[in-house]
């Protein structure tokens, strides 16, 4: 397993596009500021040991001996020592819709990357329980088997997209049985599904699938995105998905489809919008179920990987250092950098 000891300085990493924005600021004021003197091409005569391609050279090196710092400072590491530990939690394996509809903005950001903040606060909340993560659209995959490594799983939320499901749809019942198939066999230890899903087109028995997943003791609750009167689907800059007569496709929450899941599934419903309300109702809805013995596989030993980034970074350095912003007068007539 790969970690950040430190994942908070990776926030760090904001300070690279500033400084290729105010470097390429600096570039335009400067161009200005030497027009001041004369054409360009008289400048260049009367400065023959100038070299703007050295120049730009030192910058990135430079900036990427920055960038990778960064990461140093970050503290990459890999596990070593894989222990088992029992633990008391409850199993809990949460279905995404990742369709099309759900990049609509009736809730914000949009109904995607909203879900995307509800799991990642919602995996804050846990200690010892395990979580798997399946995305749908016309088809269900498994993204994240399940698992009690929470860092793992929250890093792949931000990589999530309609765009790895290609087949286009709203499988509903697909997800449920995947994620009845994604529990551990140990019959202790409580489950649950948690769905995330705008509940349009849909395509197969997803009513029969939650009942069959409550017939196992298994609730299914789900989370409904958007609003019943609906929005469209950008697909561009200002611009939205059409259908083939041209007109804007309008997505609408299925809110009595979701119902009817969640009564089938023997669990809850609730609808997101742009508070917490959903968030906190999922939290209690998991405090209340019975903890119980989970075994778990988890790192307890973990092994230090900057020093090949630190030597990269005093590579990088040693090369800025030595790349000089004018042309040597020995090697003048080498064309390396112009």
């Amino acid at each position: 397993m790969f970690r950040f000891a430190n994942p908070e300085y990776l926030s760090l990493l904001f300070i690279v596009p500033v400084l290729v924005v105010f470097y390429i600021y600096a570039l335009i004021w400067k161009k200005r500021a030497l027009k001041k003197y004369g054409t360009p091409a008289l400048l260049r005569e009367l400065m023959p040991d100038a070299s703007l391609k050295r120049q730009y050279l030192k910058f990135w090196i430079l900036l990427g001996a920055i960038t990778v710092m960064i990461f140093v400072v970050a503290g990459p590491q890999f596990g070593s020592k894989l222990e088992t530990v029992k633990r008391q939690g409850v199993e809990i394996m949460v279905c995404l819709d990742v369709s099309n509809s759900m990049l609509a903005e009736d809730v914000s950001p949009s109904r995607l990357e909203k879900s995307k903040q509800i799991l990642s606060r919602l995996t804050d909340g846990f200690v010892n329980d395990k979580v798997g993560l399946i995305v749908f659209a016309g088809d269900a995959f498994t993204q994240i088997p399940i698992t009690s490594d929470y860092i793992s799983a929250k890093m792949f939320l931000s990589t999530i997209h309609p765009s790895m499901v290609s087949t286009q749809g709203t499988a509903i019942g697909a997800a449920i049985n995947l994620a009845m198939r994604s529990f551990t066999p140990n019959e202790a230890s409580e489950k649950t599904i948690i769905l995330i899903t705008d509940g349009e087109n849909h395509e197969d028995d997803a009513v029969g699938a939650a009942t069959r997943a409550a017939e196992k003791g298994v609730h299914v609750n789900i989370v409904g995105m958007g609003q019943p009167q609906g929005a469209p689907i950008p697909i561009g800059f200002n611009d939205f998905m059409k259908d083939r007569e041209g007109n804007v496709v309008i997505t609408k929450l299925n809110e009595q489809m979701c119902q009817e899941i969640a009564a089938a599934g023997k669990g809850i419903y609730v609808r997101a919008d742009n508070t917490n309300a959903a968030l906190r109702t999922l939290q209690n809805e998991i405090d209340k179920m019975n903890k119980s013995e989970v075994e778990s596989k988890v790192y307890s030993e973990y092994d230090e990987q900057f020093q090949v980034l630190a030597w990269i970074v005093l590579l990088l350095l040693i090369a800025e250092f030595f790349t000089l912003d004018r042309k040597n007068r020995i090697f003048r007539k080498v064309k390396l950098f112009s």
